[in-house]
């Protein structure tokens, strides 16, 4: 009997399995990493495809060029010739007509080699957007441990880049010898053309043959780019537990946070408790909500809230308030106004001036100020 194990197969981490999906935070590292979701394919397909376009635009051109330079080469015939009869020494002639040659096909290249370049840009920039990274260029030496390298020859990954690999050079082994397959009947016919005719023979061939490839490509890249988006998403998936700690890390622990929190709260309180005394008057409810109100033309155009506070808060303030000789007013809808629409120091709203002047009146001629 062997023994096994499935959930060697399971894909877990740090806290368990991976079930939850990859947050904000861990796609962004990912992405400074150079870690993205994207296709080689479908750069290789836009190019060629782009490439056998500007092929048949280009062609009469490229073949003119060509034919140039044929002439160029056959018109230094009766020169190497004539340098060979005199003294022997070709080196020089030679090596002029090579670096000529070189250099057309160098100028013949590169509107090919350049267009290559801008639509590999183009690709990359649509599938990941503009934001460039030098962390994939810098040296990881986890990647010189030959088990690991092992391990990627028998991974899922691996067999998946195997198929495709298969399937391209199959295809294309097919797309081509149904193209040749097509054209040799035609062969025989090229050596009694003229040499135009022939360059434009081969060129409408060759952009045919072109076309067909960059299509086929093109159909792989689409596949490739939605299973690596998949491929992604599934790699950067986390688990609860690091979804709990990469909160911890980001935004704090909430424990400790909610410790600071209450701490800020009781400060707070202790200020509010220490200024009370100065108030002119505190609205009840009477047994819910507790509001102390003060006019100070010095500091403040309209009365502002010293303190106020919900069921026990409300019935220490009231507390407090008859230790000190201020008055207390019960106004329920006042009290409640006053303390779910004013903070701390802050003013009241014009729509209750008359309401709470005609309180603070009251109160001033209570105690005869004036």
């Amino acid at each position: 009997m062997l023994e096994y194990n499935l959930q060697l197969f399971a894909k877990d981490g740090p806290g368990g399995e991976k079930t939850e999906q990859p947050t904000a935070k861990k796609l962004d590292d990912a992405r400074k990493e150079g870690q993205v979701a994207k296709s080689k394919e479908i750069n290789l397909g836009f190019s060629l495809l782009a490439m056998f376009v500007l092929l048949k635009i280009w062609v009469g051109h490229l073949g003119g060029d060509f034919i140039n330079v044929f002439k160029a080469v056959f018109a230094k015939i009766p020169d190497i010739t004539h340098i060979s009869a005199s003294s022997g020494d070709l080196s020089w002639e030679i090596m002029d007509i090579i670096r000529q040659i070189m250099l057309q096909m160098l100028l013949m290249i590169a509107p090919f080699a350049l267009l290559a370049l801008v639509v590999g840009i183009v690709c990359e920039v649509v599938q990941v957007k503009w934001k460039p990274t030098a962390k994939p260029l810098q040296p990881k030496f986890n990647k010189l441990n030959p088990l690991t390298g092992f391990k990627k020859f028998f991974s899922l990954n691996a067999l998946i880049e195997l198929l495709k690999a298969i399937v391209k050079i199959l295809m294309i082994f097919y797309i081509v010898y149904s193209s040749v397959k097509n054209l040799w009947p035609n062969i025989f016919y090229i050596f009694d053309m003229p040499v135009e005719q022939t360059v434009e023979l081969l060129g409408t061939e060759v952009f045919n043959l072109g076309i067909k490839i960059s299509m086929f490509y093109l159909i792989i890249a689409f596949a490739d780019l939605f299973y690596q988006r998949w491929k992604f998403n599934d790699d950067m998936k986390m688990t609860k537990q690091e979804v709990k700690d990469e909160y911890k890390n980001s935004e704090g622990d909430p424990q400790i946070k909610g410790k600071i929190r209450q701490r800020m709260m009781q400060a707070s309180q202790r200020r509010m408790m220490q200024e009370l005394p100065k108030a002119d008057v505190v609205i009840t409810n009477p047994t819910h909500f507790a509001v102390a109100l003060k006019y100070d033309p010095d500091k403040y155009d309209a009365p502002y809230v010293v303190a106020k506070g919900a069921d026990h808060l409300a019935q220490k303030i009231k507390e407090i308030a008859k230790e000190n000789h201020i008055e207390i007013v019960e106004n329920k809808p006042l009290a409640r106004m006053l303390y779910h629409n004013v903070e701390l120091e802050e003013v009241i709203p014009p729509e209750l001036y008359k309401a709470v002047a005609d309180i603070i009146a009251y109160v001033y001629k209570v105690k005869g100020k004036v």
